[in-house]
């Protein structure tokens, strides 16, 4: 499978349990810094949106765990982002070691809240996703 974007990142000693493995509550920060960091590099600023009222958020996260990471280990958190419906959005998000190893698979589902709480697409999302998922 081909991704919209990738990131390397190491493990670090405070992200352990006491068996020394990543805790499995910290595969969710891997993911989302993942997230964050594709949205900003397609020109979406989060400031920008809380200013204009818009919150993106998660409603829905699917995660199967495959393999486990150890202190200091290299790995790539991959991404797909689409459109899933009229006012939702997915992440289709990997986690590999740098041999390949696969360590999780996750399905994230968001979309963004207007001030009233309301769901909303806006522009500025609409935007990215058409400029994530063009030909290249």
């Amino acid at each position: 499978m081909s991704w919209q974007f990738e990131i390397t990142l190491q493990v670090r000693d405070y992200e352990l349990d006491l068996l020394g493995m990543v805790n499995n509550g910290v595969y969710q920060g891997y993911l989302e810094h993942a997230r964050h960091e594709f949205l900003r590099r397609q020109g979406l600023d989060f400031a920008h949106l809380h200013a204009a009222g818009i919150r993106l958020v998660v409603v829905r996260a699917e995660l199967d765990y495959l393999n486990l990471l150890q202190s200091g280990e290299e790995f790539t958190v991959m991404l797909n982002f689409k459109r899933h419906s009229r006012i939702k959005f997915l992440f289709e998000q990997r986690i590999e070691k740098t041999d390949g190893t696969p360590v999780l698979q996750a399905m994230i589902y968001g979309t963004a809240l207007n001030q009233a709480g309301r769901p909303k697409f806006p522009p500025e999302l609409a935007q990215a996703f058409a400029d994530a998922t063009a030909a290249p």
